[in-house]
């Protein structure tokens, strides 16, 4: 292989993508060992990386991971036309099929940002529209990706009180930890949950979206009426959800991570 004409930029790129291929953070003196790579070379490009956001150092457990603007990179790509020719005829087959309005949903920072929008016929107005964003700790799409993002990357997204805001008078989580509680259980049921919290009298359920890595790439979501949804079809939205994040998941070449709801 003949040597990189821009040896920085190949070290640069060279230890992103390693750390980009550990689900946790990891020792400077491991990333040097692994890319062969001088010591003190090592921590001078992570605090560059650092100081631009593409890194996270964990100060107490002198530890690297990707930090912020790694993951919006990686957001820029999945917002464009791919994704969106991949989630549309899913959300709208979803949409036919269950009767109420679908989305598709990535992470943009702190907000979701909507990248599909599937209207259900007689079905109310929303505040959701392509290219719209809303704070992710808020909406049933944001807690679906949320749950499953290392716990680093939750804490420089919503490491702060003053991370959080609300749109209605329904109870929100108004701290990290709040946050992480909520999260617990969209873990557990794989199936994020939003009452009343972005728009007065509807909800939504969400579901994830993996990529081929595993990474949580993007939501589906379903919003209603929630005096119009008892138990009973409160499950049956739930499977259609999961059955079309499942179905994006394996066309973007990801893998299954949960088998459909009883119907």
């Amino acid at each position: 292989m003949a040597p990189p004409k821009v040896p920085a930029a190949d070290a640069t790129l060279r230890l992103l993508t390693f750390l980009a291929s550990w689900r946790t953070p990891i020792a400077a003196t491991r990333i040097a060992e692994q890319l062969e790579l001088p010591r003190s070379r090592t921590y001078d490009l992570l605090a560059t990386l650092v100081e631009h956001g593409y890194v996270m150092h964990l100060g107490q457990e002198r530890l690297y991971g990707l930090g912020p603007a790694a993951y919006e990179l990686s957001g820029a790509y999945l917002r464009q036309e791919p994704l969106a020719r991949i989630g549309r005829r899913v959300i709208e087959a979803m949409v036919d099929e269950i009767g109420e309005s679908g989305h598709l949903a990535v992470l943009h920072g702190r907000d979701v940002l909507y990248v599909v929008e599937e209207r259900a016929r007689n079905r109310p107005s929303l505040v959701t529209d392509v290219g719209v964003r809303l704070s992710a700790h808020l909406t049933a799409s944001g807690r679906a990706i949320l749950a499953e993002l290392p716990p680093a990357q939750l804490r420089a997204l919503f490491g702060h009180r003053d991370d959080f805001t609300s749109r209605t008078a329904a109870p929100v989580p108004e701290t990290p930890r709040d946050l992480r509680e909520l999260l617990v259980t969209v873990r557990a049921d794989g199936i994020a949950h939003e009452s009343g919290e972005v728009t007065d009298e509807l909800g939504s359920l969400a579901a994830v979206v993996r990529d081929h890595s595993g990474w949580p790439a993007a939501s589906v979501a379903l919003t209603f009426v929630e005096s119009q949804v008892d138990e009973e079809r409160r499950r049956r939205l739930a499977a259609v959800v999961r059955r079309a994040a499942d179905e994006i998941t394996r066309r973007l070449l990801g893998r299954r991570i949960a088998a459909d709801l009883p119907e």
